[in-house]
């Protein structure tokens, strides 16, 4: 298998345990540039700065490794990457390992899953890596060989334009397995601590719950819950397809 030109980014800044431990597992597969957040983006989505300068700092450069971290967003990261760090176009852009999962409707607000979005709109191919763990202590090592192997398939077999890889991993000691999935219906329940300071002004926490609606056979939900990787493919044309002829009487 050829050497390959990689890009690596995150959500949860360039310290996180999670992106040292993909970076290494990365190293194997080819050259690899680094640029990720100085500080944790989690949550951001698809933001991108444009009324502030991005700045970009040298960690590292060498002849097969670089790496820089910048005060943007994740997708920030990727526009860097792939426009200022890099000198050509990446084949392989790899988000995490973000510490939470983004299985679900998390897709929808994650920053490391709004990078790799950003690289399929690119078309570049792409996959985002999840543990089911917030903690930053957590052990990734199980995810190791897994993740191998599904860089390794997407190296040799290629994606098809228009779709990147959300791939979640268990919180188990030993992992069962691979699933191909749909994603699994759930929603967070939005609730506030709302306070008042000592100057009288009201301010509030954004707090919340997740509310799991279906987690059934072939969900992503259900194979976390069983102790398999989760790997949903999803694309960025998000028409409803099925509901367009629901509006062909505005045409007439």
């Amino acid at each position: 298998m050829k050497k390959i030109k990689i890009l690596v980014t995150n959500d949860d800044g360039i310290s996180a345990p999670g992106i040292r431990f993909l970076i290494d597992v990365m190293k194997e597969f080819g050259d690899i540039t680094v640029m990720a957040p100085n500080k944790p983006q989690s949550g951001t989505s698809h933001s991108i700065t444009f009324a502030d300068p991005l700045r970009i700092k040298t960690i590292a450069e060498t002849k097969h490794y670089k790496e820089y971290s910048c005060n943007g967003t994740p997708v920030d990261c990727i526009k860097l990457g792939e426009n200022v760090a890099m000198s050509e176009k990446p084949d392989l852009i790899v988000s995490g390992v973000n510490h939470g999962s983004n299985a679900s409707i998390n897709v929808v607000y994650s920053g490391t899953m709004a990078a790799v979005i950003e690289a399929c709109i690119d078309g570049v191919p792409a996959i985002g890596f999840s543990l089911d763990n917030y903690n930053e202590t957590a052990n990734l090592e199980a995810s190791r060989p897994f993740i191998r192997t599904i860089v390794k398939g997407v190296i040799e077999k290629g994606i098809q334009k228009g779709i990147c890889l959300n791939v979640n991993i268990p919180d188990v000691d030993k992992i069962k397995g691979i699933k191909v999935c749909r994603q699994g219906k759930a929603s967070w329940q939005e609730g506030f601590d709302s306070r008042i300071n000592p100057r009288g002004e009201h301010y509030h926490w954004l707090t919340g719950s997740f509310v799991v609606e279906e987690e059934g056979e072939g969900s992503d939900l259900k194979a976390l819950k069983d102790g398999y990787v989760s790997l949903v493919p999803i694309h960025i044309d998000l028409t409803a397809y099925q509901a367009m002829a629901d509006f062909k009487y505005l045409e007439e």
